[in-house]
């Protein structure tokens, strides 16, 4: 079968990165400015790769002998992953600077891994999953500590190196089962003979083993323990990458093996997935309440999240899996928005991360006072931003599935989860400064965050239309 032109064109959006790769291998070689040049170019090959895949969203085509699918929900993931690398560029240009760590790397590696990222969501083979996955991790765990200077970053790099490979085995050895179970990796092959593969005890082992794998990945719990020590040892627009998009890509993979390979039911793995969705809800609203890191907050934060966005998967319907894409759309731009004012307000040598750096800071710098609350209430769930309506979608799933009782605790957490997101709000407006320090002016980082912000904003305002389009592509 020859690969036409309209095939390349519809793969394009992989093109572009690839060769975005290859040509800012070139620049950094050969450049001097790539300093300058690298994070703007990078920013233009994610525009153009976000800008293709939604003008070819209806799109759907299957490719590479069953390997990879494009169009639909597929690139709409491609879009999340682009503009995330759009924002995280920005903010790194001066976050860079002033820790003076820039690395040649650092810009290309980011590239890499959102490329694999893209392997992920567009896969329809488990060995596809694979090599996204650990094209993305491998990227990760170099950018973890590619502050090398600081023992914190070297110590989080080694952690998330060490974990991730352990679950790295037990995605593979899940792979091995089910590949020994049908004699197929193939997602078409595997829904053909699903009727009877879930009678067979090692497709369900194997299967079970590559949802722990990926649940390392999501940070649910108890598979969370890097967390916390990883997002506060590296630096903290890297730590954005990886509690957005590496969290979406993850899900991404989870999305299309329920709905393409089980035709999202999967009553077998209902419990499984319950039983960690509320584990990892109440353990990180209740553990992020302790905290007097910021990073280590939004840490706890986002193992509670990655158990809102189960529960949709747990409810085995087409309203649980657009509830999770729109989720993943709304968290991705709340949480990059909420890391890209820490990092801001982040002084040389990891200064000002602390919850008390942040009382009066409306006094010092009311827009990023301002930007910081929106997030904070949308984090929380409060109307009318997205953060609200990701919840809704997933508990109205939820209890259309028979699972009230899941949803009702989701609420309980979510209830819960309001007091250390509030609380920052309440230092920046109702309490007073503890220390005078500068805040370093980054023009570049603020329009990132106001990028962000715009999008959560206008997730709140026009909920309906964005999930019509994510179910219309199911």
């Amino acid at each position: 079968m020859y690969f036409t032109f309209q095939d390349f064109y519809n793969t394009l959006p992989l093109t572009i990165i690839g060769a975005g790769i290859l040509l800012a291998i070139v620049i950094e070689i050969y450049s001097n400015k790539s300093e300058q040049i690298l994070p703007w170019f990078s920013v233009i090959i994610y525009l153009l790769a976000a800008s293709h895949s939604l003008a070819t969203i209806f799109t759907r085509e299957i490719y590479f002998n069953g390997m990879l699918g494009v169009g639909g929900n597929v690139h709409i993931f491609y879009a999340i992953f682009n503009i995330a690398g759009i924002i995280i560029a920005l903010l790194s240009i001066d976050y860079i600077k002033k820790y003076g760590m820039y690395y040649g790397e650092y810009y290309i590696l980011l590239m890499i891994s959102i490329l694999g990222m893209m392997f992920m969501a567009s896969a329809r083979d488990l060995f596809m999953v694979f090599l996204g996955l650990e094209v993305m991790s491998i990227c990760f765990y170099a950018m973890a500590g590619l502050n090398r200077r600081l023992l914190k970053a070297n110590e989080s790099s080694l952690k998330y190196f060490l974990l991730g490979s352990f679950a790295t085995g037990f995605l593979v050895y899940g792979v091995a089962l089910i590949y020994g179970a049908s004699n197929t990796t193939s997602f078409d092959v595997l829904r053909q003979n699903i009727s009877s593969l879930t009678t067979n005890i090692m497709f369900l082992t194997g299967l079970l083993m590559l949802l722990i794998g990926l649940s390392f990945k999501i940070a649910a719990f108890p598979f969370h323990m890097w967390v916390p020590d990883v997002y506060q040892g590296t630096s903290t627009t890297v730590a954005g990458i990886f509690s957005t998009g590496g969290k979406a890509a993850a899900f991404s993979a989870l999305v299309v093996i329920f709905s393409q390979v089980f035709g999202g039911s999967l009553n077998s793995f209902m419990p499984y997935l319950a039983i960690i969705s509320v584990l990892s809800m109440f353990y990180g609203a209740i553990v992020a309440i302790a905290q007097t890191d910021i990073k280590r907050m939004l840490a706890y934060s986002s193992i509670s999240h990655a158990g809102y966005i189960i529960i949709g998967l747990a409810a085995s319907n087409n309203d649980g899996i657009a509830g999770v894409v729109f989720y993943l759309i709304a968290y991705t731009f709340m949480n990059l928005g909420a890391f890209g004012i820490v990092a801001l307000v982040e002084g040389k040598n990891e200064e000002n991360l602390t919850l008390s750096s942040y009382a009066g800071l409306s006094n010092k710098k009311p827009v990023y006072a301002a930007l910081l609350a929106i997030l904070m209430f949308a984090l929380a769930g409060l109307p009318p931003f997205s953060g609200f309506f990701s919840k809704y979608y997933i508990f109205i799933a939820a209890v259309k599935s028979g699972l009230t009782w899941l949803a009702v605790l989701g609420v309980l957490s979510s209830t819960i989860s309001v007091y250390f997101y509030i609380r920052i709000i309440v230092l920046m407006y109702f309490r007073d400064s503890e220390k005078d320090f500068d805040i370093h002016k980054s023009p570049i980082g603020l329009a990132a965050v106001i990028i962000a912000v715009i999008f959560v904003i206008a997730l709140g305002i026009m909920p309906g239309d964005v999930l019509a389009l994510i179910t219309s592509n199911l």
